[in-house]
């Protein structure tokens, strides 16, 4: 995966050979926010113009920009689950949210590509 950051938004991009240019998304916002270039460069300036034009035209819309990561996510388990996890945190002596947020930080490291 080739990512590029601005302010917080995540982009991926990959290059087009056939047409021979770098295109790329935003993908932490459900808003839609692109961005090409031909080279790395331009690639690089082009998300941050996508990204400042976009928190620009919410500003004049008057609307808040959805926000990269808010660091809060809900997730739904089985309520057997949940026991297993509160205890297993309290067993290692931790609140539930330092436990989950230790386990999915090193599920992460172990998926990503180094």
């Amino acid at each position: 995966m080739n990512i590029l950051q601005y302010k917080g938004y995540v982009g991926e991009f990959q290059f087009d050979a056939e047409d021979r240019i770098f295109h790329g998304r935003i993908m932490n916002t459900r808003d839609i926010i692109t961005f090409e270039g031909h080279s790395v460069e331009e690639l690089e300036q082009a998300i941050k113009d996508s990204v400042d034009d976009y928190l620009d035209f919410c500003r004049k819309l008057g609307r808040e920009p959805e926000k990269p990561f808010s660091g809060r996510f809900n997730v739904r388990i089985k309520p057997a689950l949940h026991r297993e996890v509160v205890l297993a945190a309290r067993a290692e002596g931790k609140s539930l949210n330092a436990w989950v947020a230790e386990k999915l930080a090193q599920a992460a490291r172990e998926s990503l590509p180094a």
